[in-house]
């Protein structure tokens, strides 16, 4: 009996269901015709009985069926009643909300879309603000947003804000547009859609953007962002992270942050600079030493003092001066270091073989913006009795790699001053995404030596004090000494091997037996101007305790920035000698389709593998293959030096290849393959970043990925298990004729390619955070004078 009841009650609901769904069917198609027959007829005598009809419309949102009534959308659209064109739009935006089969529908409609764009600009209040709000709610969805930003939203929501920033400055003054951007509906919503669409362009249609009216809006932005930056430093809340505060109306800071970031990828460091030569005079000085004996016989090879103030004329056009003076830094240490902290944001470290900016932005966009990061962006450190680190916001002594990062507070940089004073340096990190006169310098000293980028730290260091314990890097630095002196030991390299970029390093009790006495050491006291080169793997360690014998009349504090030259793995010889094989194969592939049975294209593919591996392990016992590639160098003093380098680069890349003929053996390629195969690695996981030399991946893919079981590589390890004799002669032939065929000029197009890719996206991440840094402090130093 209850069963039945049941039955009886789902055929009713059914039944009621089928009736609405009939009656929202009626209603669509008497509305639509009587839409029609009201727009048709005289417009003007029956607007009453179509805004019913789009009344009716709304209501009915989202049973009823659009289509036919996206037709004269366009139209209403352009009515001479405000109300009829509200309504249109309110019934635009609730249907791109209520369902994304609706808002799809909407967004393939041009018109509609085109005259959404232009009604943003109307000169009607109520309807420029209905406009933006159906634009937000369109764009909502992908379909939507990729619509309005083929048809230009983001320049037409800039204009119209550009129009009201105009008219604001006039009335009242720049830095009164967030308080009436508050006051202003329109002008909020047209930010807030234009942050949104901005934030969710390409790299392609933020170029589409003409680059004038693109930097006169980055300049209102950062305005804006630095007025909301002076709010939360006056701001009596505890905590630093107020990212996701509103900033007006529904437009969050950590939107508008991204926005600026966004903006500022085109509109940064002149791809071109002149300020090349300035650098590589400041740094190297005008001295005697040539740029080819500091290539063959200091670069990567010993430590040497660079430049000596007290010999060298041209040192007190210091390129670091406009910095210091910016931020008078001469006169006001340590009490103005808070001051410059609360200007800084956070800079957070992005994948070394991430080449789409995209990708960054989408890793670090919950960072971004935020206030420094203790252990990441600045570290408040001293070392006792010349052993261990002891930070000054972790009460004990650690090793560096254990302090837990924290965002650090209003209060943590106020209490730096009194660190200072307690014999504790401050270390900061990024310089060269805080400073654009240190952004040109760190730019230019990669392109000299042929890098995608280098690093710029800064250490502040009172008197009588040692900041970092003795340690060696991963890079080369060259320390700039600019106010102050520094007494530096630097010991002998435990070994001929150069480390490797995010390899382990030597820790303290690793140089201990290294440093002992017995081994020789050398000492240099820097003072200001003095520029000393520390190649990657020499221990070092530094402490501002000069004696008055040494004639130092000088600051009692040291500042000093060290300019870090980080050789990634596709830039040292080894990655070039990869990027060899990669061009060499790309000419066989093309043949051995046409012509090679399937044996033997699986043969070659699996020699291709084993001779990377091969190059691989030649890599980590030969220096020659660890020294960073000079290929792309720049070192402008002259034709002679050009000559020179390219002779010398040649030398070495045959060096290299008679090294792999002669070193490269089969047995040691496969006990490795085999090997990592067995703890379930990917033999070649070191050469994911070969896959930016062509757009096809899928390509680059097949030097990858042994260890997963595909059909493909099981086949290639049965192969090479059971026909090893097959497989190793094989791999001789392709040895063979890579080392003979292969041609230097090939690999220097692929090798600058990459180069070029790696450049461009740490630019486009530079050029955001300087904009940033930008905003928070107003306007940014002045660059290298005349």
């Amino acid at each position: 009996m209850e069963e039945q009841k049941n039955t009886k009650s789902k055929a009713k609901r059914k039944r009621r269901l089928a009736m609405m769904k009939k009656k929202d069917m009626r209603n669509d198609e008497i509305l639509f015709p009587l839409l029609l027959a009201s727009f048709c007829s005289k417009p003007h005598v029956e607007k009453a009985l179509i805004k019913k009809c789009l009344n009716k419309i709304l209501l009915s949102i989202p049973q009823l069926h659009l289509p036919p009534i996206l037709a004269l959308l366009p139209s209403l659209l352009n009515s001479d009643c405000a109300e009829i064109v509200c309504k249109c739009l309110d019934i635009i935006g609730a249907a791109s909300l209520a369902m994304l089969e609706m808002s799809e529908q909407i967004a393939l409609e041009d018109e509609i879309v085109k005259r959404l764009i232009a009604l943003v600009r109307n000169s009607k209040r109520e309807i420029a603000i209905s406009a933006c709000n159906a634009v937000l709610d369109l764009s909502a969805a992908s379909a939507g947003t990729q619509r309005l930003l083929k048809f230009g939203a983001i320049e037409n929501f800039i204009l119209c804000l550009a129009q009201g920033f105009k008219s604001q400055a006039e009335t009242v003054g720049t830095a009164a547009n967030m308080t009436l951007l508050k006051e202003d509906d329109h002008s909020i919503l047209l930010l807030q859609g234009a942050t949104a669409l901005i934030n969710s362009s390409s790299i392609e249609q933020l170029r589409l953007i003409p680059t004038d009216i693109c930097e006169t809006f980055l300049l209102h932005l950062r305005r804006l962002l630095g007025a909301v930056h002076k709010k939360r430093l006056h701001s009596t809340s505890s905590t630093c992270d107020k990212r996701n505060d509103f900033f007006a109306g529904n437009i969050r800071v950590h939107n508008l942050v991204e926005s600026v970031f966004m903006l500022s990828f085109n509109c940064g460091l002149p791809s071109e600079s002149i300020y090349l030569e300035h650098v590589n005079r400041g740094i190297f000085g005008s001295g005697k030493a040539s740029i080819e004996l500091f290539l063959s016989e200091v670069w990567e090879v010993c430590p040497k003092l660079l430049r000596n103030a007290s010999t060298d004329s041209s040192s007190e056009d210091g390129i670091f001066n406009p910095f210091l003076q910016y931020h008078r830094l001469k006169e006001a240490i340590p009490s103005g270091l808070p001051s410059m902290l609360k200007c800084f944001t956070s800079c957070p470290a992005i994948v070394a073989d991430e080449l789409d900016i995209l990708h960054v932005i989408e890793e670090i966009k919950s960072h971004l913006g935020y206030p420094i990061i203790y252990n990441q962006d600045i570290r408040v450190v001293k070392t006792q009795s010349g052993e261990q680190e002891l930070h000054y916001f972790q009460e004990q002594p650690e090793s560096r790699c254990s302090i837990s990062p924290h965002i650090f507070s209003i209060n943590d940089i106020l209490e730096c001053e009194e660190a200072f004073k307690n014999g504790y340096s401050i270390a900061l990190r990024g310089m060269e995404f805080r400073s654009r006169t240190i952004a040109v310098i760190a730019d230019e000293l990669a392109s000299f030596f042929g890098q995608p980028s280098a690093g710029v730290n800064m250490y502040l260091t009172p008197s009588d004090s040692q900041g970092l314990a003795r340690h060696s890097d991963d890079h080369c630095v060259f320390v700039c000494q600019l106010i102050g002196a520094k007494r530096w030991k630097v010991y002998p390299r435990p070994d001929s091997k150069l480390p490797r970029l995010y390899e382990s390093c030597y820790s303290l009790h690793d140089l201990e037996d290294e440093s002992r006495e017995g081994h020789e050491q050398q000492q240099f006291v820097l003072k200001e101007g003095d520029i000393l080169y520390i190649p990657r793997g020499f221990p070092h360690e530094a402490i501002t305790d000069v004696d008055d014998d040494d004639n130092v009349a000088t600051a009692k504090f040291s500042l000093h920035m060290t300019l870090a030259i980080e050789i990634e793995p596709p830039f040292e010889w080894e990655g070039f000698m990869h990027a060899a094989l990669y061009s060499w194969d790309s000419k066989q592939r093309a043949l051995l389709h046409k012509s090679a049975d399937s044996v033997q294209r699986n043969l070659h593919l699996l020699s291709m593998r084993l001779l990377h591996i091969a190059i691989k392990l030649i890599g980590y016992l030969d220096p020659a293959f660890q020294k960073a590639c000079l290929v792309d160098a720049m070192p402008f003093s002259s034709d002679t030096t050009r000559e020179w380098l390219q002779k010398n680069q040649r030398k070495t890349f045959g060096y290299l290849i008679n090294r792999i003929i002669s070193e490269s053996k089969f047995s040691d390629a496969v006990s490795h393959l085999e090997a990592t195969l067995l703890k379930n690695e990917d033999p070649l996981e070191h050469l994911r970043w070969m896959k930016y030399f062509t757009r096809e991946a899928e390509e680059i893919e097949s030097l990858s990925n042994l260890c997963i079981p595909s059909a493909d590589s099981r086949y290639l390890f049965d192969l090479l298990i059971h026909h090893k004799d097959i497989a190793e002669v094989a791999f001789i032939q392709v040895r063979s004729r890579f080392c003979h065929e292969v041609e230097f000029r090939d690999v220097e197009l692929h090798y600058r390619v990459l180069l070029e890719k790696y450049r461009k996206v740490r630019k486009q991440y530079a050029n955001g955070m300087l904009s940033l840094h930008s905003a928070l402090s107003n306007e940014p130093e002045s660059l290298f004078s005349s």
